[in-house]
């Protein structure tokens, strides 16, 4: 290529490139919601790849388990258990106590309620709200409460809780609101609220997919800022009286208090670098605290989260390493973020960064991708996706930054196939190159397919679910005996192959080969066939009928009559081009197919002209007569096949519904080792002059009577076929 083209040829691809950038950078801005959520899975694998990192062990859960609600009862439990675990924390030194739960009614086991309830008057009765709250205020606990947002929720109150700090918000834009915004609270009651120190909202709010990636630490109620459970136990151990919420002209910036900052996204939310799965922080029973068997040692200047793990009690979470995730544990991570200082975070020129990485890979791929050879283009695909999602995985982990993942993917995707497509103009005659190459491999229905679909990978080898047909002349090594030449077999032959074709492409099948008077198709293959399995037994089910009309032209030329039995079996299978670099054919391999064979090879044992297995049955769409014939194993499989004969669509007449009724009733019987009222009911179908079948009624008349007299161990209806056919 001359110099003056290729100068042309890279300007043109570089205007693809900048089109494509800027189409997808649009996309990014103005419509990320719709795409947020693929982002956040991919950033859940990224979290599943790194697995679990130790936390800084200054957080512990006191969980109320199922141990701790077998020993001490249902919750809620009375108030006065609780102040006994809140008593033997304070003893063992702990640093401070939170509530991950809310107390939102009196304690209706208190003998003070009850005793006034029945108007009994006696003096020192037990108080239990009394006594919790007396030890809520000597011991260093903080309350959980719970922010509503909704107006029809039990219990919402439009009071607010007593914060001992001022929250000072700096460089907020006038009348701007970025902040969460709650409308009313649920409380802990007044004598417990009011005895704590302090409180703050243990809200854990999930995202539109249902899963915690983030946390409100701060949230807006009546004009007033009020504080996480996580940050509120933070800005006491850290003797914070100012918490400052700095903003910039995006919205929230970070959270700062003293020497610590926090950053966050706009609306002050911590995005949670979650340590890994559920008990990654140290977990105690609830009823160990409660008999006061956990040495001093191991609780002494911790941070306890009282919180629950027993599924009963609601408080289980979706995060980005476990869909059933205790709420409490959540709390933790969060502190545990904000003491070790390892935040992940997403600023406000996160957008910019994101829509540079856009154009830069738009660039890098399109041009690299056209002066590489064309077959490097999926390896360079390959080498991009990879290399970018290491970067990303990089940068969020080592510098805690997050960047959109679902974008770059996108763009590289998008870039390497326009670049391929352009190549296609600049490069190749493809059509002429895919007619060379498939024109003595293929049949022509499959080529002119992969035509029509240039740009598809339908045809590469690939795991695809299809109907496999397999369909055999019965008796034919008589008739090719009783015909005087080659070139009549073969004219007698044809007059039955062509209708039969016919049908089969008629209901979008694909014939994979004829095997001398054996014809095997498939259907789902290449190109997506809807209700396959229907088309398959639809197609059987004309043949059969079209058979007869050929019996009657062969009769009147006085050549032998035809029988087939087709088998049909649905299943995964390799379909694909395969065989030599020579010679090569598009076919189907595995075990569906061999499975097909077999029951084919079964029709004359069973009478059957089509016969079909059980998960060709399962995926029928439309109705049927079917006739149970039997659980089988075949020979080179071990694993059970049920095995049905198909009598036509639709619905059986009254004759034939009948005589079906009485067999599927002495099958059961059969399977359920009833083999005496199973010969009876067999003997008396086998004696129907009418019978629909001539083999079945004689193959299980003959087992039952085996059986009754040599009666079988572990009976499991399973008849094995050691033979093909």
């Amino acid at each position: 290529m001359n110099s003056k083209k290729a100068i042309k040829k890279f300007f043109i691809y570089l205007s693809v490139a900048l089109t494509l950038a800027s189409t997808l950078s649009l996309l990014y801005i103005y419509f990320p919601k719709s795409l947020e959520s693929i982002d956040n899975r991919l950033r859940d694998y990224f979290f599943t790849i790194r697995g679990e990192i130790p936390n800084t062990e200054n957080v512990i859960i006191v969980d109320i388990d199922e141990k701790s609600l077998k020993k001490l009862g249902q919750w809620p439990w009375s108030r006065n258990k609780i102040a006994k675990i809140l008593e033997n924390l304070t003893k063992s030194d702990v640093g401070l106590i939170s509530f991950d739960m809310v107390f939102p009614e009196t304690d209706n086991s208190s003998p003070h309620k009850i005793f006034k309830k029945y108007n009994i008057q006696k003096e020192n009765i037990p108080n239990f709200d009394l006594e919790f709250s007396k030890m809520i205020a000597n011991t260093p606990t903080i309350l959980g409460y719970l922010f509503e947002f909704k107006k029809d929720v039990e219990y919402i109150s439009q009071k607010t809780p007593q914060v001992p700090s001022i929250f000072i918000e700096r460089n907020k834009t006038l009348g701007s609101q970025y902040l969460l915004n709650a409308t009313g609270t649920i409380l802990n009651i007044p004598q417990l609220q009011d005895s704590a120190y302090s409180s703050g909202f243990f809200n854990n709010v999930p995202d539109e997919s249902g899963t915690i990636r983030s946390v409100p630490l701060v949230i807006s109620f009546d004009d007033m800022i009020y504080p996480s459970l996580a940050l509120e136990s933070l800005r006491i151990l850290s003797n914070s009286k100012k918490v400052y919420i700095n903003y910039n002209e995006h919205g929230v910036m970070n959270i700062s208090m003293n020497d610590i900052t926090i950053p966050t996204d706009r609306h002050g939310r911590l995005l949670v670098n979650f340590r890994g799965k559920e008990k990654n922080f140290k977990y105690y029973s609830a009823v160990d605290i409660y008999n006061n068997i956990i040495d001093k040692e191991k609780l002494a200047n911790k941070i306890v989260l009282i919180g629950t793990s027993a599924a009963g009690l609601l408080d289980l979470r979706a995060t980005p390493f476990e869909s059933i995730y205790p709420g409490v544990e959540v709390h933790a991570n969060v502190i545990d973020n904000i003491i070790s200082g390892d935040f992940i975070s997403k600023d406000s020129n996160s957008e910019s960064y994101n829509t540079l990485i856009i154009f830069m890979l738009s660039i890098l791929v399109i041009l690299l991708i056209t002066y590489v050879p064309f077959w490097m283009n999926p390896i360079l695909t390959i080498v991009f996706l990879a290399g970018t999602l290491i970067l990303l995985y990089n940068i969020l982990f080592t510098y805690g930054y997050v960047l959109n993942i679902f974008f770059p993917i996108l763009t590289i995707l998008i870039g390497a196939i326009v670049a391929t497509l352009f190549d296609y103009f600049y490069k190749i005659k493809q059509e002429e190159a895919i007619k060379k190459k498939f024109a003595s491999k293929v049949s022509k229905d499959v080529m002119d397919n992969l035509l029509k679909n240039i740009d598809s990978t339908e045809f590469q080898a690939m795991e695809k679910e299809v109907t496999i047909f397999f369909s055999d002349i019965r008796g034919f090594t008589k008739i090719s005996e009783e015909m005087n030449s080659a070139k009549n077999l073969i004219t007698y032959l044809n007059q039955y192959m062509e209708p039969m074709s016919n049908i089969i492409t008629k209901y979008e099948g694909t014939i994979d080969k004829y095997i001398g008077d054996a014809i095997m198709a498939y259907w789902n293959a290449p190109a997506d066939v809807k209700n396959h399995a229907d088309k398959a037994v639809q197609a059987s089910l004309e043949q059969i009928n079209e058979l007869k009309i050929l019996n009657k032209k062969l009769a009147s030329e006085n050549k032998p009559l035809i029988d087939i039995g087709i088998g049909l079996n649905t299943g995964p299978a390799i379909v694909g081009e395969m065989g030599s670099t020579k010679r090569s054919d598009y076919t189907v391999i595995g075990d569906a197919i061999n499975l097909g064979a077999r029951i084919e090879s079964l029709c004359k044992y069973y009478n059957s002209k089509i016969s079909i297995s059980t998960f060709t049955k399962d995926a029928l769409e439309d109705t049927y007569i079917f006739r149970f014939l039997d659980l089988v194993t075949v020979k080179g499989k071990d694993e059970a096949v049920e095995i049905w004969q198909v009598h036509g669509k639709g619905t059986a007449s009254k004759e034939l519904e009948k005589e079906l009724e009485e067999h599927q009733k002495a099958i059961d019987l059969y399977k359920n080792s009833d083999f005496e009222n199973a010969l009876e009911l067999f003997e008396k179908l086998e004696n129907n002059e009418y019978k629909t079948n001539q083999n079945i009624y004689k193959i299980y008349i003959a087992r039952c009577k085996e059986f009754i007299s040599s009666p079988p161990k572990n009976f499991n209806g399973v008849y094995e076929h050691n033979t093909k056919g």
